[in-house]
């Protein structure tokens, strides 16, 4: 018998009370307050004064593209094209025997538009192919290399599924958006191998324990995914539990149900370690990229409303099929149009396949129309927002902005009207696009004021949520997504004792101050501690 008792701090339950102690019997919650204190135990963890909750869930993110970035040039964090470059340059040196320089994570607002030269990466390495993911993972910037490896020019033509930007001249400019534009270079570099991706989820799902996460939904999963997701469950390697979203290729997905079937059944060994109940359909693009479906024009580009992904009739027939196989829904939609368009599909499903518990997701819900507000908790739907967004960051201020005019920016991130109109919410932070910690998105959704505390008193004010319901979002709200709500999500006797242990009590600092003075001290997945801190 193994018995942990948890004292001498705060103990928040998620049930809208607190206590001072609480004791962890073989993987589960056994009991509470002074009950707990007076049970023998076989460890004490005294959380010196710390907080106790229930450990965070991220109900949307990548973590093998994660991985990846973590390995590649760490062009995340650069603050100029030319810091860029000289990273490139740096990783490109350090590493001789690569084919390819690939990576991930730039700020696409270093560029007007968001437009990159491939000349800048020809400056720092001319002679191999250099790749390179926006933050947004739906734009890429390549060198000059890399196009003529992939066989690109000025006679290469757009696609309904991707735009290759060009100069003046008719030239490609070396900037790749959307779907068939990046997997036309990508597909020719050299494809990572099964250990690679192992070895990705390893680090990947390391930095969530550390982070306090116990469960993420994996939002972009292709087969080879999978079969290094088994091979990491198989070794014991993922540090955190992971649903598998399996991704419904609009050109093949007829051919993906067998696949899908499959995955999920040779997934089902592992228990909730790894589980793989969701199926993945990305609606749209992204605002930043004019490829989010709105509803008007752009207001910067009157000629596009953006470009869907899926046509709406394919949509629904793959919709319906998966549906039928027991498969939850989660969906890409940032533009208002992208959102309807989610809405709609949903509801059809349920109208032709008939009732069940589905807890379809929308995730990003960027812009919503009012009309189709109150759609989300009559249908049933989870919005999963990524609170971090919800800020007047240069992305919003040079990209989002201009695209969308003063009257469409004043729809973004109803975090606030979603929750009071009854609808369910989750939280995630579609890390590598955003910070991976919750300890960053809280004090965002709570103030919608950015690092400089602006605007003063939030932008979008009645969009702010309190601490608590912020906090529900990121544990409760994560675990009823999860289809664990009975389990999960709340500190009380019978639980599953997921945990995260905090230095301090973050209910009584200064909302910007959580992320800088707020640490991790550890985190449980069942009661086995998944995360200790390095000593000093």
């Amino acid at each position: 018998m193994t018995r942990i008792l948890f004292r001498n701090g705060t103990v928040w339950t998620g049930t809208g009370t607190t206590t001072d102690s609480l004791t962890v019997k073989n993987g589960r919650v056994e009991a509470l307050g002074p009950q707990a204190l007076t049970l023998p135990a076989t460890e004490t963890v005294d959380l010196e004064g710390g907080l106790l909750l229930p450990a965070f869930g991220d109900g949307h993110c990548h973590p093998d593209l994660a991985g990846f970035e973590l390995t590649g040039p760490q062009v995340r964090g650069c603050a100029s094209i030319d810091e860029i470059a000289q990273e490139v340059r740096r990783y490109a040196d350090a590493h001789p025997e690569a084919e390819w320089i690939v990576g991930g994570g730039y700020d696409s607002t270093l560029a007007p538009g968001g437009l990159f030269d491939a000349t800048w990466l020809d400056a720092v390495v001319p002679d191999r192919p250099v790749a390179l993911r926006a933050w947004d993972y739906h734009t890429l910037w390549c060198n000059t290399e890399a196009m003529r490896r992939a066989g690109l020019s000025s006679d290469t033509h757009d696609t309904d599924r991707g735009t290759f930007a060009r100069r003046a001249d008719g030239e490609l400019l070396g900037t790749m958006l959307e779907w068939d534009a990046v997997d036309a270079v990508l597909r020719t570099a050299p494809a990572r191998t099964v250990e690679d991706t192992v070895e990705a989820l390893r680090v990947a799902t390391e930095t969530y324990a550390a982070a306090g996460v116990t469960w993420v939904q994996d939002a972009w999963v292709e087969s080879t995914s999978a079969e290094a997701y088994l091979l990491a469950a198989e070794r014991g390697l993922l540090a955190t539990r992971v649903n598998l979203g399996m991704r419904a290729d609009p050109e093949r997905w007829w051919e993906q149900v067998a696949e899908f079937a499959d995955i999920r059944k040779r997934v089902a060994v592992h228990g909730d370690r790894l589980t793989a109940g969701t199926v993945k359909f990305f609606v749209d693009g992204i605002v930043e990229n004019r490829t989010a479906s709105l509803l008007a024009p752009y207001s910067d580009d009157p000629c596009t409303r953006g470009m869907p992904v899926w046509s709406y009739a394919e949509l629904i027939r793959a919709l319906t099929a998966l549906d039928r196989l027991g498969l939850q829904a989660h969906l890409h939609a940032i533009g208002d149009a992208g959102v309807r368009t989610a809405l709609d599909a949903i509801e059809y499903v349920t109208r032709v396949n008939g009732p069940r518990d589905r807890r379809p997701v929308i995730a990003h819900v960027q812009m919503l129309d009012e009309m189709d507000l109150p759609r989300f908790a009559a249908l049933g739907v989870i919005a999963n927002f990524q609170p971090l967004w919800a800020q007047t960051d240069p992305a919003m201020t040079k990209l989002t902005f201009p695209r969308l005019g003063v009257e469409r920016s004043r729809r973004l991130y109803l975090i606030g009207s979603l929750l009071r109109s009854g609808a369910r919410v989750s939280f995630g932070s579609d890390w590598p696009v955003s910070d991976h910690r919750p300890l960053t998105g809280l004090p965002v959704a709570v103030t919608r004021e950015n690092a400089e505390r602006r605007p003063a008193g939030g932008w979008l004010p009645d969009q702010r949520v309190t601490l608590g319901e912020a906090l529900t979002a990121y544990t409760a709200g994560v675990a009823y997504q999860a289809f664990a709500d009975d389990e999960r999500g709340r500190l009380t006797p019978g639980a599953v004792a997921d945990l995260v242990w905090l230095n301090a009590d973050i209910r009584h600092l200064d909302p910007h101050d959580i992320a800088s003075g707020t640490t991790v001290r550890g985190t449980w997945l069942a009661a086995e501690r998944v995360f200790t801190p390095a000593k000093a």
